[in-house]
This record gives structure tokens, C-alpha cells and sequence, in this order.
């Protein structure tokens, strides 16, 4: 049987101590965090301080929808690539080039029926969602572009899963750093040149698409385990069944969270102009200080797929406790950080003066900072459910986020405002997490009974 050559710059999740190599692979996948939301920070900011806070709440009104369909590109890339993770752990070389075989082929199909999708309904998404009339003509030039490029996304999120599935987080993270300096130059030529709020999308695909062509070319020179030939592109029914039901459970769990998000965008997109570049500016931030147990969560994938694939229950179980531990000292460091420097933070990416952006944007740092605890185990339990082949299960707390955020938006933001909005997440986590726990300690492979490998 082929065999597989492992990179020095590979970690072994299989073997070894726990937690110091799921902070060894972690820490590229932080740092690669960082760099991936300069792209959307650095539209932002240079949105915001070069043309202003009408634009900034132009980008801002259509955040939901960005996340709706580049999430779920992004949530296929990843499930596809927890089979990957599997088979590489199980020390099936053959299983794996096919494993990237399929996801090529089912990604491409992916990608265009979200595109096509996004082109059609993206308008009509804007207006329904009550996007005020001064700003929806700037907010559709900014999402078109990331809908007729998707393909672009998911490329280069796959090929970083791709690589991340096999112990490697390293190279992503080189790549992404060239291209999010390149996307920050691009910013401000394309903002600042005359193309408004389109230049900041535009600049996104044009330095995504630089990391694709690096990507591609390493795994082809270095990483030559993860390159199908020919005969892998069979389709085998078992392991297409397998990828796309894997893929679509996590693309289906990323779009419904991203649904609730455009849902609670009505809510908010109701309270002004104003509050919306404060809780757009709020959550720019929010998307990094959650990177440590996002990052956490992403090691942890991989970890419980490869431990999986090589039968390593007790393992598994001792480096989810570990995962969860984690989460809390994360929430202790980062409430700590908001009390202290939050209104400091909103003023530096909003570019505002406006006490409206500026208060609201601080309140819902200082708030939310403490769940961070919670949020650590929630996404380290779903990914890990995922990762042992659960496909249903983690579908039900995505479900449960959706409904409490209609249930937000329908009853308790028109009463209480912007400290509804503010609330909202925090509150929806913890029935997730108890739902989530409850399927972990209640899976079969991690109570110890037989289960299919």
C-alpha cells in the first residue's frame, strides 16, 4: 500500500503530548485568523476613514450576507476536508488523494450554484432586509463582486484545510500574509482611487486569488501526497456520499448561523445609520478577539480527525477537556482587554467621532468578552462532532441559534434596542452549548462503545 511521507513542517496530533502540539498547530492557524480578517478590517477602516460613516454602514448592512455566502464555501471546504483528516490518520495514502479529488470536483459545483444564487437574489436580499435607501445602492456594489467571485474563496480555504488536515498550518499562514499586505495596498489605491466601497471588495478577491496560485503551487511541489493523478478523479458512490454529506452538513450548519445573522442584520438595520456603523465596527473587532478559541476549535478538528481515523478515543477525550480549559483563559484575558481599551478600539476602526458609534460599538465589546468561555466550548464541540462523523447533531444547535435570533429580532430588539442586540449571542451560546455537550458525552466513540470506523 503507498505510503505517506510527512513534511518536517507537519505536527503530530497522533502522537505526542496533547495540549503543546495542539498549541503548535494552533498558533499558525491564529496568526493565519489574524491576517484573513485584515482583509475585511482593512476594508473598514479604509472605508470608513477615507470615504466615511455612510460607507462604513454600507459595508456594514451587508456583512450578514457576506458571511451567508462566503461561509458557506468556506463550511464545505472544511467538512470535506475532515475526510481528508481521517483518512490521512488512518495512513490510507490512496484514500487520501481521492478524498482531494472529490472535494475538487465537489467544490467547483458548489461554488457556482452559490454564485448563481448570490446574483439573483442578492438585491432583493438587500431590500428585504430593510437596508436604508441611502445606503443600498453602496452596499450592493460592495457584495457583488464577493458573490461573482466565491470560487475564489473556496479555493483557498480548501487548500488550506487541505493542508491543515494533514498536520500542516504552517504554509497557509505564509501565503496569507503576502496577500493580506497586498489586499491593504490594493485598498487603498481601488477605495481611495475612485472606486468606493466595490474597491474594497474587489481588493479581497484580487489578494485571495494571489494565495490560490501559492497554495496550489506548494501542494504541488512540496506536498505531493495531497495531489490526485488521474485515476483518483473516480468517482467511488461510498466516499462521494461520504464528502458531500460531511461537506454539506458543515456548509449547511455555517449558512443557517449566517441566515440568523441576516435575520438580527434586520433588527439592527432598523435603529439607524449610526448604530449600525458602531455594531459594524463592533464586530470587526469581535472577529479578532474571538481568533484564539477559533483557532483552538480549528486545531481541534483536525486533531479529533486524525485521532478518529487511528482509533484514539481516550486521546480525544483528554485533548477535548484540554480544548474547553482553554476556552475559559481565553474569556478571562480578553474581558480583561475590553474594559480597558474597548472605546479606544471602536474609535481606531470606525475612524468616528460620533458618541453613538463610539458608545454602542464599547458596550457590546464589554459585554460579550466574558462568553467567550462559552463560545470556546460551543465551537471546539461542534467542530469535534463533525470530526467524528456527526452529521445531524451539530445541524441542531445551528438550528437553535436561528430560532433565537428570529425570536430576538421579533420581540425583544423593538423593546429594547441596541442592548437586545448586544445580548442576543451571548444568551443563544449557552443553550447551544448544553445541546452540544450533551451529543459529545453522548456519541458512541467517545463513551467508548464500538462504533464504525
Amino acid at each position: 500500500m503507498e505510503t505517506i511521507r510527512t513534511p518536517r513542517r507537519q505536527v503530530d496530533l497522533i502522537h505526542g503530548p496533547i495540549f503543546k502540539n495542539l498549541i503548535l498547530f494552533a498558533i499558525p492557524i491564529f496568526i493565519s485568523n489574524l491576517f484573513q480578517q485584515m482583509y475585511n478590517a482593512a476594508d473598514a477602516m479604509i472605508v470608513g476613514n477615507v470615504l466615511g460613516d455612510t460607507s462604513l454602514a454600507a459595508v456594514g448592512a451587508c456583512g450578514s450576507i457576506y458571511e451567508l455566502l462566503v461561509g458557506f464555501g468556506i463550511g464545505i471546504g472544511n467538512g470535506l476536508a475532515i475526510v481528508t483528516a481521517r483518512a490521512y490518520g488512518a495512513e490510507d495514502a490512496a484514500k487520501v488523494k481521492k478524498t482531494v479529488a472529490g472535494a475538487i470536483v465537489i467544490g467547483l459545483a458548489a461554488s457556482a450554484i452559490i454564485t448563481a444564487a448570490g446574483l439573483i437574489f442578492l438585491y432583493p436580499l438587500l431590500e428585504a432586509l430593510d437596508t436604508p435607501p441611502e445606503i443600498i445602492e453602496e452596499a450592493y456594489s460592495y457584495i457583488r463582486p464577493i458573490a461573482q467571485y466565491v470560487v475564489v474563496m473556496f479555493a483557498y480555504n480548501l487548500c488550506a484545510a487541505l493542508l491543515r488536515a494533514v498536520g500542516n498550518s504552517v504554509m497557509p499562514l505564509i501565503f496569507l500574509i503576502f496577500s493580506s499586505c497586498l489586499n491593504i495596498g490594493l485598498d487603498y489605491a481601488f477605495v481611495a482611487g475612485g472606486m468606493g466601497v466595490k474597491g474594497a471588495a474587489m481588493a479581497t478577491v484580487l489578494s485571495q486569488a494571489v494565495s490560490v496560485v501559492l497554495c496550489i503551487f506548494y501542494i504541488a511541489r512540496r506536498v505531493k501526497h495531497l495531489v490526485p493523478g488521474r485515476e483518483h478523479f473516480a468517482i467511488e458512490k461510498g466516499l462521494y456520499r461520504e464528502m458531500i454529506t460531511q461537506g454539506l452538513s458543515m456548509g449547511l450548519m455555517s449558512s443557517i448561523v449566517s441566515a440568523g445573522s441576516v435575520i438580527l442584520q434586520y433588527g439592527i438595520n432598523g435603529l439607524g445609520t449610526l448604530v449600525i456603523a458602531g455594531h459594524t465596527a463592533a464586530r470587526k473587532l469581535f472577529t479578532f478577539t474571538d481568533m484564539p478559541v477559533i483557532a483552538m476549535a480549528t486545531a481541534g478538528s483536525t486533531f479529533v480527525s486524525q485521532n478518529r481515523g487511528a482509533d484514539k478515543p481516550e486521546r480525544i477525550r483528554r485533548g477535548m477537556r484540554q480544548i474547553w480549559l482553554f476556552g475559559f483563559g481565553t474569556a478571562v484575558v480578553m474581558t480583561a482587554l475590553m474594559w480597558v481599551g474597548a472605546d479606544v478600539l471602536v474609535r481606531l476602526v470606525s475612524g468616528s467621532s460620533e458618541p453613538v458609534v463610539l458608545e454602542n460599538g464599547a458596550r457590546y465589546l464589554c459585554w460579550t468578552a466574558p462568553f467567550y468561555s462559552v463560545l470556546g466550548v460551543l465551537l471546539a464541540t461542534r467542530y469535534a462532532l463533525q470530526s467524528l462523523g456527526q452529521k445531524i447533531l451539530p445541524l441542531i444547535s445551528s438550528g437553535i441559534e436561528l430560532v433565537g435570533k428570529i425570536l430576538f429580532m421579533l420581540l425583544l430588539i423593538p423593546r429594547f434596542g441596541y442592548d437586545a442586540v448586544i445580548l442576543c449571542e451571548p444568551v443563544i451560546w449557552c443553550f447551544m452549548c448544553a445541546q452540544l455537550l450533551w451529543s459529545y458525552w453522548h456519541d458512541p466513540y467517545i463513551k467508548g462503545s464500538p462504533a464504525k470506523k
